[in-house]
């Protein structure tokens, strides 16, 4: 599939726009998942401007980061693999600069590398099935960030079928990006949620913090409570709602990229509250693959992130994470 930024932007751009007194939402559907941004504009000209500032900036970064975009940095760079090194951009350069910190401080556990892996379990194949120890085998082969070449201006994967997922990654840095939007129109009362990926600043229309649910993993629908802030981000990770079954066993969506198989520690759920998405959404998808103990470990490690860990054996919480809790 072929998509420019314009023909995305053209699928958006007439999402609807409401008002409510000083706040405003936008609701519509961009990389693969339900969007919304809810804000406070001085006027209707004000919001319509941030609206189509937002929207053609998401356009232009599905465009180029989509996987399932032919067309994609990330889909050239994949083609290019075992090749040749494919050009990229300051921003690109950017972003895979943060790949790089996060594989670091997670211990290798976020790996933008793991697209083998993606392809390989397949959860809307019908029917399901689970791959071999040789294929799965065959995937691990080609995974690992740090055999990425990357130099000013360029970037190498050196195996033919090495592919860059930025799945983990894509979502949250967009809701940061967003944000920032917002700050530099001088919106200062904002919500960005990109598929359950969050980021709040300033106050709701009821003011106060802004208060986001946490879902029980045991009773999806039904919040065992929440938190409230009136700045950062909230992400939770989890395998309790996309799974596929066979033969009597469930395999969770989220793959250990050390393995390559479905995580399977006893983990429920996670939520990572931080200044920023990106870093909630990796941390709360790491600590879940690394499981209660080690998960914890890292959550303890990071000077500005809290959170909890929902096991099969109850509840794990940081220092600091009861502090934000609302019931």
């Amino acid at each position: 599939m072929v998509l420019t930024a314009d023909q995305i932007f053209q699928r958006v751009q007439d999402a609807p726009l409401r008002g409510h007194g000083d706040y405003f939402e936008l609701s519509f559907r961009a990389m693969g998942s339900p969007c919304a941004i809810t804000f406070a504009a001085k006027t209707h000209a004000a919001a319509g401007e941030f609206k189509e500032h937002a929207l053609r900036w998401l356009s232009e970064f599905e465009a180029k980061y989509s996987r399932f975009i032919d067309s994609s940095l990330i889909s050239r760079i994949n083609a290019a693999a075992g090749r040749e090194w494919v050009e990229v951009d300051a921003e690109a350069e950017s972003l895979f600069s943060l790949c790089d910190w996060f594989h670091w401080t997670t211990d290798g556990v976020f790996d933008p590398t793991s697209g083998p892996f993606v392809a390989l379990w397949d959860y809307h194949r019908q029917p399901a099935v689970v791959p071999s120890e040789s294929e799965v085998a065959a995937a691990r082969s080609l995974v690992g960030w740090g055999r990425v070449q990357r130099r000013a201006g360029g970037i190498f994967l050196p195996q033919q079928g090495m592919m860059l997922d930025i799945g983990g990654i894509g979502k949250e840095y967009a809701v940061d990006r967003v944000m920032n939007l917002a700050l530099e129109a001088n919106i200062k009362n904002v919500l960005v949620n990109f598929g359950n990926d969050l980021r709040v600043h300033g106050e709701p229309p009821e003011k106060g913090p802004w208060k986001v649910g946490l879902e029980h993993p045991d009773s999806p629908g039904r919040c065992w409570g929440g938190v409230a802030l009136n700045e950062g981000a909230v992400c939770s990770s989890g395998n309790y709602l996309r799974f596929m079954d066979v033969g009597g066993k469930r395999y969770g969506h989220i793959i250990d990229p050390r393995t390559g198989n479905p995580v399977n520690n006893g983990c429920r759920s996670t939520t990572v509250i931080a200044p920023t998405c990106t870093e909630a959404g990796i941390l709360a998808t790491s600590s879940f693959v690394l499981g209660a103990d080690a998960g914890m470990a890292l959550l303890a490690r990071q000077f500005s992130a809290d959170g909890c860990i929902w096991t099969e054996g109850g509840l794990f919480e940081t220092r600091r994470f009861r502090s934000y809790v609302i019931k």
